[in-house]
């Protein structure tokens, strides 16, 4: 196994961490960080809004740090941890990147690629399959996202914008 289970909980919450800023900004609190070899390549938290691109998803952004650092678009040998489950674009992405493994916190029913909805990553037709790993601090994670729409509910004409825009 690549990465460390030891590990996973310590880079969950660098992950976490990254989530905390979305939420700060109005955004939904998804973060991420791209890790090699015991550092951090890239981190990221989702920009949507505040960036009005859809494509500034928490993985997105932390890859693109992460190949910027390592002046490569082939993160081999990388660990992706996230707080929520990957969707469909950034599934993508990191079997793109040949990153190795996804680690990930909650999962997401509505528009999971790593298990839920569709299983990109380990998809036998692609070129480069990605080991994951999902349920990590899933309940802190979980906890977030719940306070993060509550709010969003109780906030006359508040952001209603979700993973899906």
């Amino acid at each position: 196994m690549i990465g460390s289970q030891n590990d996973d909980g310590y880079w969950m919450r660098v992950a976490l961490t990254e989530a905390e800023k979305a939420y700060a900004l109005g955004e939904v609190p998804v973060g991420a960080v791209v890790v090699r070899e015991g550092l951090i390549l890239g981190r990221g938290y989702n920009q949507t809004e505040t960036l009005k691109d859809p494509t500034a998803h928490a993985e997105i952004l932390a890859i693109t740090s992460a190949c910027q650092a390592a002046e490569d678009w082939r993160l081999d040998g990388a660990v992706l941890y996230c707080t929520l489950e990957p969707c469909s674009m950034c599934a993508g992405a990191v079997v793109l990147a040949r990153i190795a493994r996804i680690v990930y916190g909650a999962s997401d029913p509505r528009f999971g690629a790593c298990g839920s909805l569709f299983t990109i990553p380990t998809d036998p037709r692609l070129n480069h399959r990605v080991e994951l790993e999902g349920g990590v601090m899933a309940e802190e994670v979980a906890a977030m996202m719940r306070a993060f729409f509550r709010e969003v509910r109780q906030t006359k004409g508040g952001n209603r914008h979700d993973r899906s825009q």
